[in-house]
């Protein structure tokens, strides 16, 4: 399945420029809101038209600004599964799925929607009407609608935003199983990492109306092009650093030199470390081992944030350099919190980025 879009439209806070070009079935696009990511979709399915460029799913050209074409939203073969689903109030379950089967026969779209229903699991609730259905519910129903018309290429539009924690676990799992018998193309938009790198294998980092990076989600994950992709990607420490040699960077901000286990080209740029790959030792003897002192720390149910400072006592809670998180039974190791302890920063998991 061909993908290609080469696209511009100016919007009010910033343009929408976006080139994306890729032959594999499910791409993630992570972004903050408002980064271009619901408006990329919306020209894709032909509800907005760019002022430039082109779009071509499968061989078939949806959208060409110089040839003058554009197509309408019924020729796309599009399946849109939007951020609030958009199931019709009025209509039931089974006539929400059967909407856009108007070139079946009765017959073959009574067969198509009961095999619809079948396998996104929502035998028993043909008649009822979408308000008599749970969330998760109106997502499968939303879902069995978008792919009823053998849509080329499938557009998921933040599909699980407005349920639960335990709902979209259950349904992220649902939907990756679903997606594994879609034969097209799928672009899954999202702000939550966690969906993004569950769902996709390969992700484009979003950041005012540009792609920011595109790649194998391990590898944007662990060597992050840049510090928009390291924040979007989860990274809570990036400081700006200087390079000493093709291994080791000073950090002026933290103090400190480190050496890395990658090559730095770039005299200047950042360096991060996700707060999780930061871990505290006995002793500060090893290379890249620091003494710090707890500035504050934060308890979630399982897991605790320290908020640590290099080089001297903090003088106030905000007075920090980086942050580091450990499960509740490492935090209790450490004994007294007012003395500094020693932290070891691998140089497998430092990253150094140019811009």
């Amino acid at each position: 399945m061909d993908f290609f879009v080469d696209i511009k439209k100016k919007l009010y806070e910033f343009e929408l420029d976006v080139k994306l070009d890729s032959k594999r079935d499910v791409i993630g696009i992570l972004g903050a809101s408002g980064s271009g990511k619901s408006m990329l979709l919306r020209c894709i399915a032909g509800l907005v038209k760019p002022d430039e460029g082109q779009i071509i799913v499968n061989g078939k050209i949806y959208f060409d600004a110089e040839k003058k074409i554009n197509l309408p939203i019924r020729d796309r073969k599009i399946g849109f599964l939007f951020q609030n689903y958009a199931l019709f109030p009025n209509m039931t379950v089974s006539e929400n799925i059967a909407f856009g089967l108007d070139e079946l026969s009765k017959e073959d779209k009574k067969y198509k929607v009961a095999e619809l229903m079948e396998k996104y699991n929502l035998d028993g609730l043909e008649k009822r009407y979408p308000t008599q259905i749970s969330g998760g519910q109106q997502q499968r129903v939303a879902l069995a609608r978008a792919v009823a018309v053998k849509p080329d290429i499938l557009l998921l539009d933040e599909p699980f935003s407005a349920l639960d924690v335990h709902l979209r676990n259950h349904m992220m799992r649902e939907m990756a199983e679903s997606l594994k018998d879609f034969q097209g193309m799928t672009l899954f938009v999202t702000h939550n990492r966690d969906e993004a790198y569950q769902l996709c294998e390969n992700i484009a980092v979003f950041n005012a109306g540009k792609v920011e990076a595109f790649g194998e989600k391990n590898e944007l994950f662990q060597r992050p092009f840049s510090r928009e992709t390291a924040k979007i990607t989860g990274c809570k420490n990036i400081a700006k650093s200087i390079r000493l040699s093709e291994n080791v960077v000073e950090v002026p901000e933290w103090g400190i030199k480190l050496r890395l286990n990658m090559k730095i080209e770039p005299e200047e740029g950042y360096l991060g470390i996700r707060a999780n790959h930061i871990k505290v030792v006995a002793d500060c003897a090893k290379e890249n081992c620091f003494k710090v002192w707890i500035a504050d720390e934060t308890d979630g149910p399982f897991r605790t944030s320290l908020y640590l400072k290099f080089g001297s006592r903090p003088q106030k809670l905000d007075d920090f350099h980086f942050q580091c998180e450990m499960s509740r039974e490492e935090r209790n190791e450490i004994k007294d919190p007012s003395e500094p302890i020693c932290v070891y920063l691998n140089p497998n998991h430092l990253f150094f980025m140019k811009k």
